[in-house]
């Protein structure tokens, strides 16, 4: 089968994105199966229903999420009625949501796991590592693939998980830092694995924001509000196709 693991999709900027690019590399890639992180497609901060949908419609498999999933209230009224919404698996276990989902696509069961890592999030979180553990021993039996949005601001933290799942998810990618990291690779056991698949939204910004209040915050270290940049588009993403033993993979990044 053929992934395509998406970066963080930042606003209305992010969305017009995907509509530019994602049915082209869906058509050339051949892609099967389409996952994106979602946290902040909304204003740049959090997930509405409206907006939900929208990604649903544009193609998009799974939604994953992390730190911001729940900057929008309105989250807590659906969160827990769709199936294709993931929030990190390791949030407390009263959180609203689910961490994990098997979809079937072209008759293969594919288990999506979200996790979030621990280093300088500031959100009092399980484990990644052994909630992972946990989930993998309840489907690894039952599902085809099993992949892996961690969504984490530590690239050691990031790389570490990826080794210690290696051989046990099919794929690892990184989401947050809305930074691409040119280090995908397959690692000794096969699994495919980037640190971080960067973000999808305006060509220019500072992690998806207008750059003027950024340096504006940095400069003076008063509080700004920032707000989702608007211009030339970006798109970032992680290809993998897996079959039987061998696995290709390629980054994308396209623009205007």
């Amino acid at each position: 089968m053929r992934f395509l693991c998406i970066g963080d999709v930042i606003g209305r900027t992010g969305r017009n994105a995907l509509k530019e690019f994602l049915p082209t590399v869906v058509k050339e890639e051949k892609v099967d199966f389409v996952i994106a992180n979602g946290e902040n497609a909304a204003g740049g901060f959090g997930l509405t229903k409206k907006v939900f949908n929208e990604l649903v419609e544009l193609g998009i498999d799974v939604i994953t999420s992390g730190n911001h999933i729940f900057d929008k209230k309105e989250i807590v009224q659906f969160i827990d009625e769709e199936e294709k919404l993931l929030r990190p698996a390791n949030y407390p276990p009263q959180a609203l949501g689910r961490g994990y989902g098997i979809y079937t696509k072209n008759g293969k069961k594919i288990a999506v796991i979200n996790l979030m890592g621990r280093a300088f999030m500031g959100i009092p979180l399980d484990c990644p590592f052994r909630k992972f553990d946990e989930i993998y021993e309840k489907i690894h039996e039952a599902v085809d693939y099993i992949i892996v949005d961690f969504h984490g601001e530590a690239t050691s933290e990031k790389t570490a998980f990826g080794f210690y799942v290696d051989g046990r998810a099919d794929i690892v990618f990184g989401t947050h830092s809305h930074v691409a990291t040119a280090d995908e690779i397959i690692l000794p056991k096969g699994t495919a694995y980037i640190t971080d698949v960067g973000l999808t939204g305006p060509k220019y910004s500072v992690i998806g924001m207008k750059i003027e209040e950024p340096i504006k915050k940095f400069l003076t270290g008063m509080p700004v509000k920032y707000e989702v940049a608007k211009g030339e588009l970006l798109f970032q993403a992680f290809f993998v196709e897996k079959e039987g033993n061998e696995t290709k993979i390629k980054r994308i990044k396209l623009s205007q």
